[in-house]
């Protein structure tokens, strides 16, 4: 009989903002490798986690949620969602079930529709939705894009994940696996201390802050037994920096704790963090930050 080699390839897990994709992705990993927060547009770039099983091996690529942009930072933002589209072999669109459909829909499914590749529909959130109104959207969204499958989930309680994962490998061809078996994601050191601390800030300040905050590490120094980040928050305004701050340094102070805690869980080994607030206006649009922050 002959041997069915193990597969691998690429699959880009795409959507509007805040549908539930960096929940997937952690969901589908087992770990969590990419931040997640109720606030839209919180994943900036895109973010490769890593599934290998006996079967073959996954690379799931992250990407922002899409979205019309309004200064350079969206437009690399939407570039980098156009270019995983089109550099993977299967597409995910997860859509929140819970919200109706809209214009943002139509742009979504005009940017894959024209494209040749495997494409599932991931009907998201059904943990808060009744049963019966799925169909009207399975209809709708046939009519409008050619899927393979269409599939009902919940990333948050995990419902259907391993059909999922199953499905997707059927859509895969026999390769080796492009990473160390053992890999969860590729993200360098720097970006995932960036995204912990961003996450953090996001969460804490609870305010429009997300879309005008930006976490640069400055100098990310690695022992035996402990790592010294030194990182930047950017924001626009002088208030934002008040906010950012808080009362006598408290929020900073709370953010910098949750970010250290969560970074040695991450990297199992002590972790001294350091964090600096500095208003620039306008980095949204500046080059040299765009740059820092990895959109190039």
């Amino acid at each position: 009989m002959e041997e069915t080699l193990p597969k691998s390839g690429f699959v880009s897990i795409v959507g509007r903002p805040n549908c539930g994709k960096s929940t997937l992705l952690n969901r589908l990993v087992g770990e969590k490798i990419s931040i997640v927060t109720d606030k839209p547009q919180t994943t900036r770039n895109v973010i490769r986690g890593i599934l290998t099983r006996d079967e073959g091996q996954i690379v799931f690529l992250d990407t922002p949620g899409i979205h019309k942009p309004a200064h350079r930072m969206n437009e690399r933002m939407m570039k980098f969602v156009r270019e995983s589209m089109s550099e993977v072999d299967v597409i995910l669109l997860v859509v929140d079930s819970t919200e109706p459909f809209g214009r943002g829909d139509e742009f979504t499914l005009s940017l894959l529709k024209p494209l040749p590749k495997p494409k599932l529909l991931l009907l998201n959130k059904i943990d808060r939705i009744q049963k019966k109104n799925l169909l009207p959207m399975i209809e709708r969204y046939s009519k409008l894009a050619e899927f393979k499958e269409v599939i009902p989930i919940s990333a948050l309680t995990g419902e259907n994940s391993e059909p999922l994962v199953k499905l997707i490998l059927d859509q895969l061809e026999p390769g080796p696996a492009f990473y160390p078996t053992d890999e969860l994601t590729d993200q360098p050191a720097r970006s995932i201390a960036a995204e912990v601390i961003r996450e953090k800030l996001i969460i804490l300040t609870r305010q429009e802050l997300p879309y005008s905050m930006a976490v640069v590490i400055d100098q990310f120094e690695e022992t035996a037994k402990i790592s010294r980040i030194f990182a930047t928050i950017y924001v626009e305004r002088d208030s934002q920096k008040g906010i950012v701050v808080g009362r006598g340094g408290q929020l900073l102070k709370q953010v910098g704790t949750e970010a250290r805690l969560e970074l040695e869980k991450f990297f199992e080994q002590k972790i001294y963090l350091e964090l600096h607030v500095k208003v620039k206006k306008g980095w949204r649009d500046d080059e040299g930050v765009l740059r820092n922050l990895g959109f190039t």
